[in-house]
């Protein structure tokens, strides 16, 4: 078995560049690649299936040695498209898949026979255990540092735990920002590192220059965690937009959310809600800014290549 991120990939780097929903794209993947570590983006930034189809394709081309993509599947009944986007990677093919939100097993079972390896994101030592035994590759710690869909479990208290009871490797994600807090994750054990938040303003990203730019401006001390966008705790930045809408569930989605069997459609339909709300913030020149980001757009400074991020990352 494979032990490091590195070996599992054949990267250069034990590095993932995390799938980050409206933000990772194939020119950010490529480039990735070119020096040396994982890329990772969320089937779910693909309107269609056909164009799906054209990423895969247009990162085959542009794979080098050294270098790894693969695609991030949400897996649970929110996605409606799942199933054939777990079709597509299959049948056109990519390094890996990392699945979130839900039970991995169909991903897992269908990707084997395929070779390509899944990896599935963990909040708790339950859940790996679970993914472990299912016969998932690695297992991506999500730790409270992260951004988007966090932990509540600090990296080294989360990757202890789940290196005590689980045999294949422990990616950690949240709180990396420079080389020191990778050189931190691999001493707790972890096999390598998703990073995130410091490619959001990188030039290959196709996010407004405002988006970017806040990244810049604002720091770790600015990220706020808010129920109002997905209906699972997510972090963004504290614009003058998140504060003035409040960062707590309605009060009638917590009620209906009591509801067992109102429960899923309450979750569906904020989760679509919320999607298009930081979609038009992502993309469009608008005061209703919510821009999702985690603690290390501390380290961002100034808005660069993905190539200089890397470099600042592993050099």
């Amino acid at each position: 078995m494979a032990n490091s991120l590195t070996d599992l990939l054949n990267i250069k780097h034990p590095v993932i560049q995390a799938p980050m929903f409206l933000v990772s794209n194939t020119k950010m993947v490529i480039e990735a690649m070119n020096s040396g570590i994982a890329g990772c983006i969320p089937a779910l930034n693909y309107r269609t299936l056909d164009e799906l189809k054209e990423a895969i394709i247009a990162l085959q081309k542009a794979k080098v040695d050294g270098g790894a993509f693969g695609f991030n599947l949400i897996v649970n009944k929110s996605n409606f498209k799942y199933k054939d986007q777990l079709e597509v990677l299959c049948e056109y093919g990519c390094d890996f898949i990392i699945t979130s939100l839900g039970s991995p097993e169909e991903t897992i079972k269908r990707a084997k026979t395929k070779g390509i390896k899944v990896f599935c994101d963990v909040v708790d030592v339950k859940f790996a255990k679970k993914v472990e035994y299912l016969g998932a590759d690695a297992i991506i710690a999500v730790n409270n540092q992260a951004g988007g869909h966090r932990g509540g479990k600090g990296p080294k208290a989360l990757i202890s735990s789940i290196k005590s009871e689980c045999k294949i490797p422990v990616i950690s994600a949240g709180g990396v920002g420079c080389k020191s807090d990778i050189e931190e994750m691999l001493s707790y054990g972890a096999a390598g590192v998703s990073v995130g938040s410091p490619f959001i303003a990188s030039v290959e990203s196709d996010v407004s220059e405002a988006y970017k730019q806040a990244c810049v401006d604002y720091g770790g001390k600015d990220i706020v965690v808010t129920e109002r966008i997905s209906g699972t705790p997510c972090t963004v930045i504290n614009t003058p937009y998140v504060q003035k809408i409040g960062t707590k569930q309605p009060w009638y989605e917590a009620l209906l959310n009591k509801n067992k069997r109102l429960k899923k459609w309450v979750k569906m339909i904020r989760f679509s809600i919320g999607m298009k709300a930081t979609q038009n913030a992502a993309f469009k020149a608008t005061y209703k800014t919510v821009w999702v980001a985690g603690p290390s757009i501390e380290y961002t400074k100034s808005i660069r290549s993905v190539k200089a991020i890397v470099a600042e990352l592993v050099d």
